[in-house]
């Protein structure tokens, strides 16, 4: 069975975040890594196949995921964390880095499959309490999760990282000027607010990671046998439209969104693009919280209230009100709104050039 196992790697404690070009650096050192390697071994010499991976770098580290074909959730986790450590080792500027998370997120279909696949003594047992406290007992001694210090020193990021959200008061997240009208208090809504800021960067690096993998394996998503970080998450009955240009116009719109939010003045969604693209990034947010322990009951109403105020149709998430087609998703919902030229421009030859 196929597994998705999640790895994050983090900065060394102290280490200022990456800038852009540092981030693009990381990537091509674990990209050399993960080609060089033929399978993972697993318990007992058991080998592991790694089908796929997609690396995405943010200021804070890095974020992985890894296709696994192995026996059982137990042995995908163990092995992925094997290779990323390893890979870690081997590679010089990244031999301080920690492994801060490795886990497969699987629902409880997937999970009765996982243990009806494992076979043999080393199976995991039946009762899910057993399995778990069993699984707890032998994980490594690499933390799962962030330690108070990085969780703390990431929050103290998101709260700095708050006024830069220039478009939306403390208000949008539920932490009112009128005391009587609060729902959260001010350091829910700094953290939350934060996030927001926070998960831009994440977005854009992993729509310009799509792109890049979509040039070499396209023509369409359809066609491809990618796993992409983003355009996996858009409604998968438009596959076939999700063509180089589509992305590029993707990106463009995402850029043209999310900058927005850092300017005084946000105004409105936009288009369907914009919509989606903005349900993304809030869900980008979120994990970026909880992925650091800072996911709390408040933070998350704080998270759920800018979402209610600012999406112009939280259906979509639905795709109950979707153009009939990818290429209408850039049309402006009136005519008082406006989308980038880039983005507003479908035809092929105007944006990529006429052929030689």
């Amino acid at each position: 069975m196929t597994y998705v196992v999640t790895v994050a790697m983090a900065l060394p404690k102290g280490a200022p975040e990456l800038d852009v070009l540092q981030r693009e650096g990381v990537i091509f050192l674990l990209r050399k890594g993960f080609d060089s390697l033929e399978a993972i071994e697993g318990p007992d010499g058991m080998e592991i196949a790694l089908m796929d991976d997609v690396i995405a770098a943010h200021p804070g580290g890095v974020l992985l995921k890894l296709f696994v074909d192995a026996p059982a959730l137990e042995f995908a986790e163990g092995a992925a964390r094997e290779v990323a450590a390893e890979l870690l080792e081997r590679t010089e500027p990244l031999a301080d880095w920690q492994i801060t998370r490795c886990a497969v997120e699987l629902n409880s279909e997937l999970l009765q499959e996982s243990l009806d696949a494992a076979d043999g003594p080393d199976a995991p047992p039946d009762d899910p309490a057993e399995r778990a406290r069993r699984h707890a007992a032998v994980a490594p001694v690499t933390p799962g999760g962030p330690d108070r210090a990085e969780a703390e020193a990431m929050r103290a990021t998101l709260r700095a990282l708050a006024p830069s959200l220039k478009s939306f008061s403390l208000d949008a997240f539920g932490h009112s000027s009128a005391p009587e009208e609060r729902t959260v208090g001010r350091e829910a809504a700094e953290v939350a607010a934060g996030a927001v800021v926070y998960a831009i960067d994440l977005l854009i690096d992993e729509l310009f990671t799509d792109l890049a993998a979509l040039e070499e394996e396209g023509p369409t998503v359809a066609d491809s046998d990618t796993a992409f970080m983003i355009l996996d998450d858009l409604p998968s009955q438009f596959a076939d439209e999700y063509t180089v240009l589509f992305v590029r116009r993707l990106v463009v719109t995402a850029v043209f969104l999310t900058g927005r939010l850092t300017q005084p003045q946000f105004g409105q969604v936009n288009c369907v693009a914009e919509e989606l693209l903005l349900g993304l990034l809030l869900t980008q947010a979120e994990v970026t919280a909880d992925m650091y322990g800072l996911l709390t009951e408040e933070i998350a109403i704080a998270l759920e209230t800018f979402a209610d105020g600012v999406r112009e149709n939280a259906a979509l998430d639905h795709l109950d009100v979707l153009p009939s087609q990818s290429g209408d998703w850039f049309t402006p919902f009136d005519g008082e709104r406006s989308v980038h030229p880039y983005a507003a421009n479908d035809e092929e030859e105007t944006l990529q050039g006429l052929p030689d």
